[in-house]
Formats: C-alpha cells, structure tokens, sequence
C-alpha cells in the first residue's frame, strides 16, 4: 500500500482510457482507495494523546509554545447517505451524488458530469468528456537559498520541521548542563547562560536577590512531532549522515555539533539511581513520566513576564517559595538543541522541586521552577555547578532554575 493517499491528478492517465459511462464504477474504486489510504495512516495529535492520559492536568506553557496547533493530524470520517467524506489537516475529500471533489490549500479537484478539473497555483489540469487530457503550469523558477533564510522540510504525515542556515563557521557548542557526567570547561563557565541558574539551597528565601538570566533553546520552531512520525526516524550517531541529509543540515556547522551532542548524551548511560529517557515525542515523554510516577501528576515550567528579549543577566528578588514535590520523587525533562522538540527526561528520587514568585528590578514578573538535587556525591567533581558555586559533591544540596521550555513533572 502507498504512504499516502494517491493524489486525484496521478490518476489522470487512468482516466483518459475510461469510457464516462464507467465514471462511476472508477469513482467508487477511487472514493474506496483514498479513504482506505487515509484512515490507515490516522494519527493521533500530541494534545489529543494527553488529555485521553491526563485529562485532569493542564499543560504548562513550555509545551503549548511546541505544537503544531493549526496541523493537528486528527483524521475523521464520515459515511452516510450523502456518500463519503474525509476531513484531514487542512483537506477535505467529499464523494456523493455530484461525484468527487477534494479541496486542499490552494488545491480544488472536481468530479462531475463535465469530467474532470484539477486547479493548483499556477498549474490546471482539465480531463473532458471526449478523455483528453490538458496540462497547464509554469516552469518553476530556480531559487538560491541565502544564508540565514529558512525552509520548511516535511518528515512524514503530520511532521513539518523549520530549518534556518545560519551564517559564518561553528562556535563551540557546550555540553548540556543538565547532564551531571559532564565537567564544564572555561568556555562553558564564561558564555554560558545557564550559568546564573545555580545556587545553593540556602539561599531560596524570600527577600534574597539572583542575577537571573532564562532563554530558551534556540532551535527555531523545534515543535513536538506526532510519535508515529518520531518513531520512523532515526535517532542514533550511526545515522548521524542521513540526519544532517534528512535535515538539510550541513556537516561541520553548529546545527550539525548540536545534533550530534544531543544523540551522544541521550545515549550514554544513566548515574547510578538514575533513570533516564531522551523523548521524541510528547506522547513518549507522557508514558515516561506516568510509568515512573503514576498518572497523578503535574507538569509545571518556569514562565517569565516579559516581552524583552534579554540577552544579559537580570536582577531577581524572590517574593516566595513552595515546595511541590510531596517527596524527594520528580522527573525533569530538558529541551535539547535539535530539529524537532526532544527532550532529555531524567528521574531521580533526591530532587525536590519549587515554584519561585520572582520580581525583576524592572518589574518584570514570574513564576520560576527550581530544582534542588539533595545528593551530588555521584556527579562529576568538575561539573558546571561545582565550579560556579565553589563547592564539593555530596557536601551541600545544589540547586538550578530551568528555562523557560524545561518542564519538571511531580506526583500529586
């Protein structure tokens, strides 16, 4: 069977050697094969998939900003008297007693006793009653792509990623802070941003102050792919190759030294007392999560006040903190630096989690997540952490805000 249904045009050399008065005979074949084709490759939408497993938790904002909420992949269809519809994304196939049309953006294909007519941008294709068959479209014209302009590259039914080339020649590109095998080295510890986020626990009090700076992964448009979409590509640094091919991403570039750091630490092993799960879907991201701690929980990320997009470390004073793990049990996911939205999920059963109310010195208001690690015996003495805040694993609790699209998950 095909991947996807057989577009109407393709069938226009069939229908040049059919006589009209098996119009019909051929419609119904066609109306059997298209609804066949799609109702087959039906896939759920992610937000759909949550509120069937979690319909009493609300999704936090890090994950809202990350669907395709104008390409949901919901398939319905309809039967009755009228004859067959099927509504898709941005499509629709209606088959009834005037015969067949399917309307698609910027797409119209009619069926009816005048034959057949095909209208797309700039291309029209006419089959008539005597079979003959007339094709009109202009020749496309050749369009070299700038640096820094950007593209959309379809991954299969349902999954579009947004693909910009950046300009000049790789940076270095630091391991995440979030994993704690890693040593940061000075680079990292210099530029970057995550820095601010550390602190000791003893300092998250009311009336203290922070110089706090939240980003978000710089992916653009890195928006959460259906899981049936997710699961037929691969995800390992065997096929690095093919991904930077599938991508559109160029060897020797930061995109490319992104993509590779996020495979290479998604697949080294977890800590000790660790479990851990790079999720490429927000469905895999849902089962991870519940599996580890039941299906009463909550996700919460940090959300911040403001529509300046800051580029320095702004002054903080915490207004209050509250506890929201009832235990020392969370999962906490952070969004990696990749085409699509994956995100590096970890459980562990020594983090508290808080919702921080924070003020800036211009006002600015938000609600942060901060999490603290109660036992840092088993993570690498030269970590980012430790060097920023000039202590020793296993001596003190360390803490670290998550930006903006992190998501920490607690049972309730």
């Amino acid at each position: 069977m095909h991947e996807h249904p057989l577009p109407f045009f393709q069938s226009s050399f069939l229908i040049k050697h059919i006589s009209f008065t098996n119009i019909m005979e051929f419609l119904h074949f066609l109306s059997f094969l298209s609804l066949a084709m799609v109702v087959s490759h039906a896939a759920v939408a992610p937000e759909t998939y949550w509120k069937s497993v979690l319909p009493n938790t609300p999704m936090p904002k890090a994950f809202t900003d990350l669907l395709n909420n104008d390409k949901s992949t919901d398939v319905q269809v309809g039967v009755g008297k009228g004859g067959v519809s099927v509504h898709a994304p941005g499509t629709n196939v209606g088959v009834g007693k005037g015969g067949v049309s399917v309307h698609a953006p910027g797409t119209n294909v009619g069926v009816g006793k005048g034959g057949v007519s095909v209208h797309a941008p700039g291309t029209t294709v006419g089959v008539g009653k005597g079979g003959a068959v007339s094709v009109h479209a202009p020749k496309p014209e050749p369009k070299s792509k700038p640096e820094g302009d950007c593209e959309k590259v379809y991954v299969g039914k349902g999954g579009v990623v947004v693909r910009c080339h950046h300009k000049g020649k790789p940076t270095n590109v630091h391991v995440s802070p979030f994993s704690y095998k890693y040593a940061a080295n000075d680079d990292q510890l210099k530029d970057d941003p995550n820095v601010a986020l550390f602190f000791l626990q003893k300092d998250l009090h009311r009336g203290n102050s922070m110089n706090l700076h939240f980003t978000k992964t710089t992916t653009p448009s890195s928006n959460f792919l259906p899981r049936k979409v997710a699961d037929t590509i691969p995800f390992s640094s065997e096929k690095l190759p093919e991904l930077y091919t599938r991508f559109a991403v160029k060897p020797d570039t930061v995109e490319s030294e992104s993509m590779k750091k996020t495979i290479t630490e998604c697949e080294q092993n977890p800590m000790e007392g660790e479990k851990k799960l790079c999720a490429t879907s927000l469905e895999a991201m849902v089962d991870f999560s519940t599996t580890e701690l039941g299906k009463n929980v909550k996700a919460i990320s940090t959300e911040v006040n403001s529509d300046k997009k800051r580029t320095t470390p702004l002054k903080y004073t915490i207004e209050g903190a509250k506890k929201v793990t009832p235990a020392t049990r969370a999962v906490v996911c952070h969004k990696q630096s990749y085409p699509y939205a994956v995100f590096y999920c970890h459980k562990t059963t020594t983090t508290e989690a808080y919702v921080v109310s924070l003020v800036g010195e211009d006002d600015t208001k938000g609600k942060a997540v901060a999490v603290c690690h109660t036992d840092t015996a088993k993570w690498n003495p030269k970590h980012l952490a430790f060097r920023v805040l000039k202590v020793k694993p296993g001596t003190t609790p360390v803490c670290h805000f998550l930006p903006e699209d992190h998501v920490v998950w607690v049972p309730y």
